[in-house]
């Protein structure tokens, strides 16, 4: 009996210190929080993104950490709905966190900024591409490094005048996002003197995109925009499009830049251009491929890149400051400059401009061809 209670009182003390072990742990980390979407609407492109900062933390950690601690990344699922979000932006505030990073929705995204405004803490988004996210608020806490929707049509229309497309197409369909992204191209292809032939909508749901493809073929045009972003929708028109025999150059925005496509259009995709901001030339592109994938058994593409930059990027800018203090953890932020990282060209860097919180070198997407169904070359670069 007495053996009994000697063992139980031994269990209970391991217990006690493993307890004690992690509240020591705890304390001692440098928190970063993370809000992402797991289950709503963003987490197609949500969970790559986090995946790669994941992987940043993990590498860091690796390295010795940040300030001579570990990084405990906390994340949060807003499941992409604003109000949610704001939720969680004050819950990671309230563990001490000493900057959030928001994947997920950008109106989600623009509602936790209400959080990190008032409480002062620095917050970014590593992907989010709305031109507006960091001009709708007076928020000098929140940076943006994933490329503007806007540096994205100049690249791909710097391609389409550097080949001399006069008459072109526009293909879209019908959700809130592609109606969006179609007027922004239609809007600069007028601006650029380019005339539209023909524009078409390929509603959420279609069968075939057979109608509406018959339509671009007989107004002949030297090019064919897909704006839409309905991966299912944009999948029926490169169908059709081979099998009504089009010649058109087809030249795809950011959406097509997903791995997806190489399954679910697969057959479909040779010869196809798109605009990117991955070009796996980049040494800095060829190492993270080479180090995600021996950690992974997956290789990396765009969307874990993001990740991974936003976590370089917080760590830089902590590092200079020297401390978790918010004040000087913001303006070390503020004052990033020439800072390479996995995305854009091989020549692009990250920084920010006195005043602007927008950190993408806007010189730094690029246009990729698909090689049979494999995301191949850059074949542009820039908006020149």
């Amino acid at each position: 009996m007495k053996q009994f209670f000697l063992s139980k009182a031994l269990t209970v003390m391991a217990g006690a210190m493993v307890l004690l072990s992690s509240a020591a742990f705890a304390q001692n980390t440098l928190k970063i929080g993370m809000i992402t979407d797991k289950v709503g609407p963003a987490k197609g492109y949500a969970e790559p993104v986090a995946q790669g900062a994941i992987y940043a933390v993990k590498e860091l950690n690796a390295k010795g950490g940040l300030l001579g601690r570990q990084i405990e990344l906390l994340v949060e699922d807003d499941q992409g709905k604003p109000d949610v979000s704001a939720t969680a932006a004050r819950k990671l505030v309230d563990s001490g966190v000493a900057f959030i990073l928001s994947v997920s929705l950008t109106t989600a995204t623009q509602q936790a900024q209400s959080v990190t405004r008032e409480t002062k803490t620095p917050h970014m988004t590593p992907s989010n591409s709305g031109d507006t996210l960091t001009t709708q608020l007076d928020n000098t806490n929140f940076w943006q490094t994933g490329p503007l929707g806007s540096t994205q049509i100049a690249t791909l229309l710097s391609y389409a005048r550097n080949k001399n497309y006069k008459r072109v197409a526009l293909v879209t369909d019908n959700s809130d996002l592609g109606q969006l992204t179609n007027r922004f191209f239609k809007a600069e292809l007028e601006k650029n003197s380019i005339q539209i032939v023909s524009e078409e909508v390929v509603p959420r749901g279609s069968t075939t995109a057979d109608p509406q493809m018959q339509k671009v073929r007989a107004a002949n045009p030297d090019a064919l925009f897909m704006t839409g972003v309905l991966t299912p929708e944009n999948a029926l028109i490169l169908r059709s499009y081979r099998q009504l025999g089009l010649k058109t150059p087809v030249l795809g925005n950011y959406n097509m830049s997903i791995p997806v496509y190489s399954s679910i259009a697969k057959g479909l995709l040779d010869g196809v251009v798109f605009v990117d901001a991955f070009d796996p030339a980049k040494a800095e592109t060829k190492r993270f491929i080479e180090s995600y994938k021996k950690d992974s058994g997956t290789e990396p593409y765009n969307l874990n890149g993001y990740g991974y930059d936003g976590i370089m990027l917080v760590a830089d800018a902590i590092k200079r400051a020297g401390s978790t203090d918010k004040d000087k953890i913001r303006e070390a932020m503020q004052s990033t400059k020439s800072f390479k990282g996995v995305m854009g060209g091989v020549n692009a860097a990250y920084g920010f401009a006195d005043g602007k919180r927008t950190g993408f070198d806007t010189t730094g997407m690029v246009v990729r061809v698909y090689e049979g169904d494999v995301q191949g070359k850059v074949v542009h670069v820039g908006s020149k």
